[in-house]
């Protein structure tokens, strides 16, 4: 099995793009209103729990081109991680560990793999 410090490092540059990318597009869909169009706000209280939503003035236009752009970007990196060549050296049976080792590389201090 491969250690984190084995993974090509298109590979480890890729992941690591995949986990800025994500982290940017989840910061930036919390700051979003709610709701992409101008809605007006509601309040459901007929069912388990309460539901309550301010109006939402919608997503400006460079909103929702910046949402565009961070989400193709996502794409993009998932299939280059994915689908990246080094999987096909890896066992089938050790390919769900080592693409989770891989997940986690950028949670370790590299001194653990023997990289300075």
């Amino acid at each position: 099995m491969a250690t984190t410090s084995e993974f090509p490092s298109d590979l480890r540059a890729g992941q690591e793009e995949l986990h800025q990318v994500r982290a940017e597009l989840s910061a930036l869909l919390k700051r979003l209103p709610w709701s992409v169009e101008p809605l007006d706000g509601f309040t459901d209280d007929t069912g388990w729990r309460k539901v309550e939503r301010p109006a939402s003035p919608g997503w400006t236009e460079d909103e929702q081109a910046e949402v565009q752009k961070l989400r193709q970007r996502e794409h993009e990196l998932a299939v280059f991680v994915s689908c990246h060549r080094f999987w096909a050296e890896v066992a089938a049976a050790d390919r769900v560990e080592a693409r989770t080792r891989l997940k986690h590389a950028h949670e370790e201090p590299p001194e653990k793999h023997g990289e300075s």
